[in-house]
């Protein structure tokens, strides 16, 4: 087993919940080491998100030690509950030496057995950054263990299996997409013969269920290269068995209004999404919004056509975010996206009427994320302008016909409460009041209140029909100042004449 001399770890970037469950066991007797992500993370200079410890006391001498824990599992961990009260040192995980057995479903071991040794236990693990093991010595210094050399690999900026990296990705095949994401999130490269071990057995994942690569696909999308993951997953061949309908787009050219294949078009747009710090929702959507294109193109060169991509990429779209498992909402959400994404934004041509039935079909609430895939698509496409001037007058139509109407419903009464007040059969003169109570809360909002209106409507029914014509006129005047006023700040907003 190596052992490194002192790290440039100082004990202070160890919490003290951590440093506590390591002296607890190390007082009674044990071994004690964090050990996996927290360990690389804390020699890459980055905040750790979760702590683990491993030892080699058994699960039942670690609920001895520590009484305030739990035990309900087959893989040797025991949580330790802190009391912390950060949410992510509340609890411990520390698991026991231990040597997974003949994994089944390329998941999970069938068996798992104690590891005598903490190299053993080490053996097991995925790649060797995540291979490294750190116990702090009663002198109050840092011992690192790293058997496998992950610290040299991390300084080479690698990603490399623990071992032979065939019989890794055999044993579970997610570890080629985490390998993948790792490279991803961290801007390293993967060793090459972890690389060539991915690209051969990349078939393995076809085996791994939808949830799993779900979750590792969500990471990567998320993270700030997540357009280098995407190309790495297609040279490692794992994209295929993810997505295949995106790798359609591969050599796919486009027409006089693109600059680049669907592929690389696709990717520009993902790339911009996450540029503006967007959701996953709109990330995927932003790479997936085009994926119909291939199978809809017609004709070659500057004049091809890709009629109903959107419909046929929204149905595509559909396959795949099921396929892997994503929640039903989240799935309808980019699936209606990417089927109104090619809305029609010409400033003489597009009707108010046409902007409420989108709203209508794709609900309010995903508008301005509809917008966003737009911007995703302008700027993938190669134009200068996210937002050009025919956009932002769509974007003020938009707002202009989902403002609640100016009229007597914004009332804190109604036609029946006039009619009561005042003893009154229906008539012109119920809205003749109603109009001159909307004049006066336009102009004093406070006044609209039920039993201010109540009153003034008493007042009013007992007018002669000119005053009170003059008072209706009065406000329906003063509603249509407001109604040029919202019409003129709203079209300031989006700079539009």
């Amino acid at each position: 087993m190596m052992t490194s001399p002192a790290s440039p770890i100082s004990a202070k970037q160890i919490p003290r919940e951590v440093s506590g469950v390591l002296q607890g066991l190390q007082d009674a007797g044990f071994e004690a080491f964090i050990v996996g992500g927290c360990v690389r993370d804390l020699l890459l200079g980055r905040t750790p998100e979760d702590w683990d410890v491993t030892t080699n006391a058994r699960p039942e001498e670690i609920q001895k030690i520590f009484l305030q824990s739990f035990y309900e599992n087959r893989f040797f961990t025991v949580t330790v509950q802190t009391g912390s009260e950060e949410e992510k040192l509340k609890e411990i995980e520390v698991t026991t030496y231990r040597a997974d057995v003949n994994y089944r479903d390329r998941r999970r071991p069938e068996e798992v057995k104690y590891a005598e040794t903490l190299e053993e236990d080490l053996s097991r693990r995925d790649f060797t950054m995540n291979a490294i093991a750190l116990a702090q010595t009663s002198d109050g210094k840092e011992k690192i263990v790293d058997p496998f050399e992950g610290q040299k690999d991390l300084e080479k900026r690698l990603v490399c299996a623990v071992g032979m990296p065939a019989e890794r990705f055999q044993e579970d095949a997610l570890r080629m997409m985490r390998a993948a994401r790792f490279a991803t999130a961290l801007d390293f490269e993967i060793e090459p013969a972890t690389k060539l071990a991915i690209q051969e057995h990349a078939g393995l994942l076809g085996e791994i269920s939808g949830e799993r690569i779900r979750d590792e696909l969500a990471k990567m999308i998320m993270a700030e290269r997540a357009v280098e993951g995407i190309e790495l997953l297609r040279e490692l061949k794992l994209l295929r068995y993810i997505m295949p309908e995106l790798e359609e787009g591969c050599g796919v050219g486009q027409n006089k209004h693109h600059k680049y294949d669907v592929w690389e078009h696709n990717l520009y747009s993902l790339k911009y999404a996450v540029q503006q710090q967007w959701s996953l929702q709109v990330r995927l959507a932003s790479l997936l919004h085009d994926a119909g294109k291939p199978r809809v193109k017609q004709g070659e060169g500057q004049n091809c056509t890709f009629y109903n991509h959107e419909v046929v990429g929204a149905n595509m779209a559909r396959d795949i975010l099921n396929r892997l498992k994503f929640p039903k909402k989240d799935a309808e959400k980019i699936t209606r996206l990417i089927r109104y994404h090619m809305f029609y934004y010409n400033v003489d041509e597009v009707t108010e009427s046409s902007v409420r039935r989108l709203i209508r079909n794709l609900g309010p609430e995903h508008i301005g994320d509809l917008l966003k895939v737009r911007m995703a698509d302008r700027i993938g496409s190669g134009v200068p302008k996210a937002v050009p001037y025919k956009l932002r007058h769509w974007q003020y139509l938009i707002e202009k016909v989902s403002q609640d109407p100016i009229s007597a419903s914004m009332l804190k009464i109604n036609g029946e409460d006039v009619m009561k007040v005042g003893q009154l059969q229906p008539s012109p003169t119920v809205g003749q009041v109603l109009s001159a109570l909307l004049g006066e809360v336009l102009d004093d909002p406070k006044k609209n209140a039920k039993e201010y209106l109540e009153s003034r409507a008493k007042e009013l029914v007992v007018l002669s029909a000119e005053e009170l014509e003059k008072l209706a006129a009065k406000g329906r005047e003063e509603k249509e100042e407001v109604e040029q006023e919202r019409e003129k700040e709203t079209k300031e907003k989006y700079w539009v004449k």
